[in-house]
């Protein structure tokens, strides 16, 4: 039978969160019942909550970082058992039949992938996401988190991590490659880790020396502000690869002209106006501009026992549900070291609104 859990909702971009019951779908043979442990606050969650990237479909329960427990699984699950530490990133269905499924690439779906909220799902309803206590899921698309990762710290690795992970293994970070990570935040403070696990030289690049000491422990070798003068001049070919995390307007020609020639720049961070661009800083060195969103639930799978074998994990900062809005206009501001995560243990003194 269908259920109903406390969920974090909003009626409208300008409304304030509220505590209200969601309905979940009585589980299906090949699904998995998660009792939610932890909900991390992505960016993209406030982009589509404040209408940034359309209309939503309100009202609506955001949230794509899901760390939590096995507490109930269908009869054809194989894969999964009661009590398991399991995570949900940002999709929840595929057709898993297609040429990109079969590759283990289910955001790529050809026939669209579903996501884990302001979705529409199989049977015509809209997916709601994390900000609550228990989420339904198909087996496919729920990764194992290993035990070395503690729920609230692993939540941030089921969109940040992977989104910054995928495009540094696919881009060749590593030994004898100079990587700049551009964008301390939620999600540069993961490409830094991993980058630097991988091998890499690992600089970031931010408009200050403020986040220094933070960088310098995340595993950067050095920070270049960008802000100071003659700085694209001075660090001209440097960097092989360069991961662009920020949500914001760059000078995209004169990042690019800090790449060695046949360097990448790939960008993860999508800011909601048109950047400009010139060919003529592509074709100089035969460089590349690639896009990357996140990765297949394979990789994904990769990508958390990567962290766990190298003592990896978001580095965070805990609210309770009754913090939600503070939080979205504190990430907003850049005022979150680095990852905000809901502890959702706090729904249950909340009250319903």
């Amino acid at each position: 039978m269908p259920f109903t859990v406390k969920a974090l909702q909003k009626t409208g971009p300008s409304e304030s969160f509220r505590v209200t019951e969601i309905e979940r779908r009585d589980p299906r043979p090949d699904d998995v019942v998660i009792a939610i442990r932890a909900a991390g606050i992505c960016h993209s969650d406030i982009h589509t909550i404040r209408n940034e990237w359309g209309e939503a479909h309100f009202p609506l329960t955001v949230g794509h970082e899901i760390a939590g427990e096995v507490e109930a699984v269908g009869s054809e699950v194989t894969a999964f058992a009661v009590g398991d530490r399991v995570g949900v990133g940002c999709m929840v269905n595929s057709c898993g039949e297609c040429e990109q499924c079969a590759a283990g690439q289910e955001q790529n779906c050809l026939n669209g992938n579903v996501g884990t909220y302001n979705a529409t799902d199989v049977d015509g309803t809209i997916t709601q996401g994390g900000y609550s206590q228990k989420v339904v899921v198909n087996e496919r698309f729920v990764c194992r988190i290993p035990e070395a990762i503690p729920f609230d710290r692993a939540a941030p690795l089921l969109c940040a991590g992977i989104t910054t992970y995928s495009p540094l293994a696919r881009w060749g970070a590593g030994p004898g490659k100079k990587v700049a990570v551009l964008g301390l935040g939620g999600l540069g403070h993961m490409g830094v880790q991993i980058a630097a696990a991988m091998g890499a030289d690992v600089t970031v690049l931010t408009r200050s020396r403020s986040k220094e000491k933070e960088a310098l422990e995340l595993g950067a070798a050095r920070v270049l502000p960008t802000t100071e003068d003659g700085f694209f001049d001075q660090n001209r070919g440097t960097f092989d690869l360069i991961l662009n995390t920020i949500s914001a307007d760059i000078d995209v020609d004169a990042y690019l002209g800090l790449l060695a020639p046949h360097g990448a720049m790939v960008v993860v961070g999508l800011p909601p106006e048109k950047q400009p661009l010139t060919f003529r800083s592509l074709i100089g060195g035969a460089k590349v501009l690639a896009g990357s969103n996140i990765g297949g639930i394979r990789e994904t799978q990769e990508m958390l026992d990567f962290c766990a074998e190298h003592g990896i994990a978001a580095r965070i900062e805990t609210i309770s549900v009754q913090e939600a809005d503070a939080a979205y206009d504190r990430v907003v501001d850049g005022d979150v070291k680095f990852r905000a995560v809901i502890d959702t243990a706090t729904f249950d003194g909340a009250e319903l609104s």
